[in-house]
């Protein structure tokens, strides 16, 4: 992936690519290009510090695993230096027209490795490239070795990054043990980038090698799959551990309660700030019978009118909106409302600048409203349990704070009637699951203040990892077609009882009414909690800003002193 002088004005954004070539302070002069900034930071394999800032939930993480089409795992092997070895593989690889990279740790064991490779091969075509060469020479020749006029590229770590050349599908490392693991990473990264079985050699030297670089390698050899940058960090974090998120030093309450201490204390409090803290759910699954409430695009249906309408889609009727342009843009508007208060805005805007609206479009808007409504409170898939006949909404992120917190707000303190939740046992620490019934009036003190109901320092460690795999079903929901497919009880969910015998048309009208309120406490709250996030940086911008003048003003009083008049 490649993203280059990406730089949105009014967002403030700044994403930096390969964050592991940046350090701490240069990261944080970043931030001072503009006020209020945005850092969107994009790498194969996050630096341990970065990778445990993200684990600890001091900063929000997305992971992308899809490689692209066509693509094959990198074969790799790992062992002592040997030059028949060496021979072997660039023969293969020239066997199939194909090229080679070479790369050793240092610039001064270029012409050592050339003399190597000309002894091997008499008429083998090598060009180097390293940083102490000449302006554009490097350039100029890894674009020669781009266009086959050579078989072996020799370099030093130049080529780690920005290299992309399909028919280069063989790479020697030459002393491996004397690399960094995300270097290693991406080195591996630039062969196999066609649809080509590729291979990496990992040569190391015994008499040099270490515990620290043996895991290292060890984890290059164990690490092979497509896609497995993150497991690569997780095994950089395991080696290396985390750093300092707190400076070069560990100094006040860090240094006084020790770190694990400290770092508990840190996600406690961060809980608690966050409160409403529901995992993002970009798209949910709705599988109800006849395609009842779903939004998915159904591209072989057409309407009895001949429009592109669809029985299950939203769409808007091209009788609506005439334009192409203009209906492709309302629809998009639509399906990305944050909030059904977004949705009702863009309709009276729909009705003042169309006219009225079809029936047929207003019934698809209350599929607009039911996903709006689902992504709000975290649920990501929707179906019916065939043998109860009961409809399951699976909510793989919410936890017992989040529904007390939000019960607390909605009228009598009881949560809708008609929606029940339940939780399995070891989110509660029970020996059974936790069923909250729908219309009766909770003890919300007792709730929320019940140890079994609150996030134990005794069981951080598991409910971190429950947050990391909610994250990863929600990511893998859209693939689901039945809901028989998943455990359903082993997530926590929300169950509306005989939603079967719902007459067809009007389960979505069931679902809205029990869902609105709840997911309208959770918007309104994130809202607030924006709110005071903004009010909080812009005082903090002002006493930046106070204490800078203050300063200035102490400066200039000394030395206006320093001046004696005779």
């Amino acid at each position: 992936m490649r993203i280059t002088h990406l730089f949105v004005k009014r967002a403030h954004l700044i994403p930096p690519l390969l964050v592991q070539r940046f350090g701490v302070n240069q990261k944080e002069r970043l931030k001072l290009i503009c006020s209020c900034v945005d850092v969107l930071t994009l790498s194969a394999t996050p630096i341990p510090r970065t990778l445990q800032m993200s684990l600890s939930g001091i900063r929000d993480t997305s992971t992308i695993r899809s490689p692209p089409p066509m693509r094959k795992p990198t074969v790799s092997y790992v062992q002592e230096f040997d030059e028949s070895i060496v021979r072997d593989a660039i023969e293969r690889e020239l066997a199939r027209d194909g090229q080679c990279y070479y790369v050793v740790p240092r610039i001064s064991q270029l012409e050592e490795a050339q003399s190597m490779l000309k002894k091997i091969f008499p008429k083998l075509r090598v060009i180097q490239a390293h940083g102490r060469m000449a302006r554009g020479s490097a350039e100029e020749n890894v674009a020669a070795f781009a266009e086959g006029n050579y078989d072996v590229l020799l370099a030093t770590t130049v080529i780690e990054n920005g290299v992309d050349i399909p028919r280069v599908n063989t790479m020697i490392i030459q002393n491996a043990q004397a690399f960094g693991m995300s270097t290693l990473y991406q080195l591996r990264g630039r062969v196999g980038r066609s649809d080509l079985q590729a291979y990496a050699y990992f040569f190391h030297k015994n008499d040099f090698i270490t515990e620290q670089s043996a895991q290292r390698l060890q984890a290059m050899a164990d690490l092979h799959e497509l896609g497995s940058g993150f497991d690569v960090a997780n095994r950089d974090l395991e080696i290396r551990g985390a750093g300092s998120l707190l400076g070069t030093e560990q100094s006040g309450m860090a240094a006084r309660v020790g770190f694990d201490l400290y770092m508990r204390m840190l996600k406690k409090s961060m809980r608690q700030l966050r409160g409403l803290d529901l995992p993002i759910v970009p798209r949910s699954n709705v599988l109800l019978p006849g395609g009842e409430g779903s939004i998915e695009w159904d591209d072989d249906y057409h309407g009895t009118n001949g429009d592109r309408t669809t029985s299950s889609a939203y769409l808007i009727p091209e009788t609506y909106i005439k334009d192409a342009k203009d209906r492709s843009r309302e629809e998009s508007l639509a399906r990305l409302a944050e909030s059904t208060q977004r949705l009702v805005d863009i309709t009276n805007t729909w009705k003042e600048t169309y006219g009225v609206m079809p029936s047929e479009l207003q019934t698809n808007l209350k599929a607009l409203h039911l996903h709006t409504c689902l992504r709000q409170l975290g649920i990501d898939v929707v179906g019916i349990d065939e043998a109860t006949g009961d409809c399951i909404l699976r909510s793989p992120g919410l936890r017992p704070r989040h529904w007390a917190m939000i019960c607390s707000q909605l009228p009598k303190g009881a949560p809708p009637k008609g929606l029940d939740v339940i939780f399995p046992a070891r989110f509660t620490f029970s020996e059974e699951d936790t069923e909250i019934t729908g219309g009766k009036r909770l003890d919300l003190e007792e709730l929320l203040s019940n140890p079994k109901y609150s996030d134990d320092d005794e069981e951080w460690d598991a409910l971190d990892e429950e947050e990391v795999e909610a994250m990863k079903e929600i990511s893998s929901a859209v693939n689901i077609k039945r809901l028989s497919e998943i455990e359903i009880n082993n997530y926590p969910r929300l169950v509306v009882k005989q939603l079967e015998t719902v007459k067809t048309g009007a389960r979505v009208d069931t679902l809205l009414k029990v869902l609105l309120p709840p997911s309208k406490i959770v918007y309104h709250k994130q809202q607030k909690d924006k709110e005071k996030a903004k009010v909080a940086a812009e005082l903090r911008e002002k006493r930046d800003l106070m204490t800078k003048q203050k300063k200035e003003n102490e400066k200039n009083a000394r030395r206006m002193g320093t001046f004696q008049y005779t």
